[in-house]
């Protein structure tokens, strides 16, 4: 929109003198950049901007130039969006990737086999816990804290593989990742004493926390938004089918066998994934590979590409420099920190940290309850853990649909409200201050939270009584419990996760990274203590102890009702008063 537009310049003009001494930070000064025209202190700026603003975007934004016809090629990693033909010129837009839909899904079925092991190596190992502490003559409070330093790592190592997977590249983290956990599974197959066991399942969390986050940015790097949908439903897909399926694997290869064979198993898996990635997973980070025509070279290409009986891809464009790596800075790794500076973002982590932390006590503490109360064997046992896990897989899946559909008709009534047509977009990011944000995503809570402590105050009771647990079929209550606490357990987590997403859009990766940091640590400690609390007090008052913690911990969610949108719109004013600053500078 220019302000010299008759509309723009009669709107505008007739309002300058009187606005002149407003703070540029207030909400009706920041409209005005949508008009271009800026009011600082007593004079009168205008610009040719965005009719939006976006700092962050501003900040990374490089400015590329047609290369003249006479001049060498010299192509951008930035503007790897444009098509140069060989004499250096801009010709057209390039697709996003050069690889076809064909090529794209086996580069999705690697990274899809790597996302299996975070589930499967946490969740095969529960059913032996209780194998594992008679073997080594120990509590099954001591072995529950190789768990809990499991859970640790595995909050702690992505703050860190993620900046390495946007320098190194996202092939070279995997095949280090890999390479540490192949070394450490053929080492715990031995597992000769208890510290070897707890120092090289560590490592196990350690190399593993990598597939998750460098997973999805595979998909990232190969495919535009319209079409991640079909990659990413894969990709989710195998990633809960672990969940579902190594209880019992883990069970059966205790009871027949011994707890090693489970970790031969995980290293005969882990070969496996090792040597496709090594063969055919091309490096895909755009500022290395580009959209798929920059040339690779050393650790970037695949084993495949260096037989000469297939050649060089066909994709590859000889005629451009290869791309290069960004410089790894410490800021990357002190960035996932900065949310936890605001209050609202506070209080999502720490209520659904501590949802995921009682959700983790339940299921770690099956062992030890169901073999004391049923006399389950270790194949059982692995049996017990479906209903949690398909729990897990249910509460994850339906919140993301209501969500969705909670924002869509959040966003009907605010374009009813505002008097805009239904065809119009409300921006996400970043979204109208007055949007409702806070009421659209926590209004399911209150219900789910119910059921929650409902369930979970029941749970402990019926595993309490003799009377009640000895009579026939009783076995199914307490999991079908399990499938509730479950189900509400990450329902709730899906809730603030994606609120914390909603809140800090700027850096989605940072965030979800500290969601995870908060929700492991929390676990951690909660798995380390609840074999201590149950010797103490019993099965039925330490889950209504949780029960009850929850309710001390309602108010969060509360406060965040009432005053989360006050909190959000302070933080979009100080936004603005820093886009301000960088503006000044130019």
């Amino acid at each position: 929109m220019s302000l010299y537009e008759p509309s723009v310049r009669s709107s505008t003009w007739s309002l300058i003198s009187r606005r002149v001494s407003q703070r540029f930070t207030t909400l009706e000064g920041w409209r005005e950049i949508g008009l271009g025209v800026f009011t600082m202190g007593h004079n009168i700026r205008m610009f040719s901007i965005r009719h939006q603003f976006d700092p962050e975007s501003f900040r990374k934004e490089e400015f590329t130039f047609t290369t003249p016809r006479d001049a060498p090629p010299v192509p951008s990693i930035a503007s790897i969006e444009k098509y140069q033909d060989s004499a250096g010129g801009t010709i057209g837009k390039a697709p996003y990737h050069v690889f076809t839909y064909g090529e794209k899904w086996p580069l999705v079925l690697i990274v899809g086999a790597a996302a299996i092991f975070p589930g499967l190596t946490a969740t095969i190992y529960l059913p032996a816990l209780d194998r594992i502490a008679r073997d080594f003559n120990v509590s099954l409070e001591t072995i529950n804290l190789t768990v809990t330093s499991f859970l640790l790592v595995q909050g702690i190592a992505p703050l860190f593989w993620g900046p390495l997977s946007d320098t190194l590249g996202r092939r070279s983290v995997l095949v280090y990742s890999f390479l540490i956990y192949v070394a450490s599974s053929l080492t715990l197959s031995f597992s000769p004493n208890l510290p070897v066991l707890f120092v090289f399942r560590s490592l196990q969390g350690v190399a593993i926390a990598s597939t998750i986050s460098v997973g999805c940015a595979v998909i990232q790097d190969i495919s535009p938004p319209p079409e991640r949908d079909h990659y990413y439903s894969f990709y989710w897909g195998a990633k809960s089918s672990s969940l579902v399926l190594a209880p019992i694997i883990g069970g059966l290869f205790s009871n027949f066998l011994s707890f090693r064979s489970i970790f031969v198993f995980l290293f005969g898996m882990s070969v496996a994934v090792f040597i496709f990635i090594l063969l055919f997973l091309p490096e895909t980070l755009r500022s290395v590979a580009g959209n798929g025509t920059l040339p690779l070279a050393g650790m970037d290409r695949p084993l495949i590409w260096r037989l000469k009986v297939f050649g060089k891809p066909a994709h590859e464009k000889e005629e451009l420099l290869p791309g290069v790596r960004p410089k790894l800075a410490l800021r990357k790794f002190v960035e996932p920190f900065r949310p936890l500076k605001e209050k609202d973002i506070i209080v999502s982590l720490v209520f659904s940290g501590v949802i995921f932390a009682i959700w983790m006590v339940v299921t770690v503490s099956t062992v030890g309850l169901f073999k004391e109360t049923f006399g389950l064997n270790e194949a059982f046992l692995g049996l017990v853990f479906l209903p949690n896990a398909l729990g897990t897989i249910v509460g994850s899946t339906v919140i993301g649909n209501i969500l969705a559909q909670d924002f869509q008709t959040a966003c009907s009534a605010y374009k009813a409200a505002h008097s805009l047509p239904p065809s119009a977009v409300v921006s996400r990011h970043p979204l109208p201050a007055d949007f409702p944000l806070e009421h659209t995503r926590l209004v399911r809570l209150p219900g789910l939270t119910v059921i929650f402590v409902i369930a979970l105050s029941f749970y402990g009771f019926t595993l309490y009584y003799p009377s009640l647990y000895s009579l026939g079929g009783w076995i199914v209550l307490p999991l079908l419990l399990q499938f509730l606490i479950s189900v509400m357990a990450h329902a709730i987590c899906g809730i603030h996760q994606t609120l914390i997403l909603d809140l800090w859009p700027t850096d989605s990766s940072a965030a979800g990274a500290l969601s995870n940091l908060s929700r492991c640590v929390l676990a951690g400690v909660g798995v380390a203590v609840v074999q201590k609390m149950l010797d103490w007090i019993e099965v039925a008052p330490t889950f209504l102890a949780l029960a009850m913690a929850v309710m001390v911990l309602v108010p969060l969610p509360v406060v965040q009702w009432y005053w989360g949108g006050d909190w959000r719109r302070a933080r979009d004013a100080r936004a603005s008063a820093d886009a301000v600053e960088q503006l000044e500078k130019v």
